[in-house]
């Protein structure tokens, strides 16, 4: 159960670290599109459509499954420190708070990612919708 402590470390929070910087770097990119699209060169409400969400659903899984993979560190690291205080057979207290904290660091993580992924995508998809809007208004 050894090998567990690097795969919280870095799989784990790796892959958190990374969801982060996509769902960052997509919405840097959605939200400079939205500032240069010319409305006035789509003639096909959904074209306009299917272009303004293209990749949307990149910051939307992000958001909806960073908490699920933090828990996943969670319980992995709870694991670990069950396994530990079973092979030790008497722990002190002070160790096995310390690998209850550090498990729980996973789900702080997952939360620091979903939180503002979910936040952008929500404003990206008001956005998108002003943008439809005005559309609608400039074609009647």
């Amino acid at each position: 159960m050894d090998w567990l402590r690097p795969v919280i470390d870095y799989g784990v929070l790796g892959l958190l670290m990374l969801m982060s910087v996509v769902a960052v770097a997509v919405a840097i990119e959605r939200r400079r599109f939205y500032r240069e699209i010319v409305l006035a060169g789509f003639k096909d409400k959904r074209k306009l459509e299917l272009t303004l969400t293209h990749k949307l659903h990149l910051i939307a899984t992000i958001g909806s499954n960073a908490p699920y993979i933090g828990l996943l560190g969670t319980v992995l690291g709870i694991m670990l420190t069950f396994y530990t205080m079973g092979a030790d057979g008497f722990m002190d207290t002070g160790k096995i708070m310390i690998g209850l904290a550090l498990a729980l660091k996973t789900t702080a993580v997952g939360l620091l990612v979903a939180i503002p992924a979910v936040t952008m995508y929500n404003f990206l998809v008001r956005k998108a919708k002003e943008l439809l809007l005005e559309w609608e208004i400039l074609n009647g």
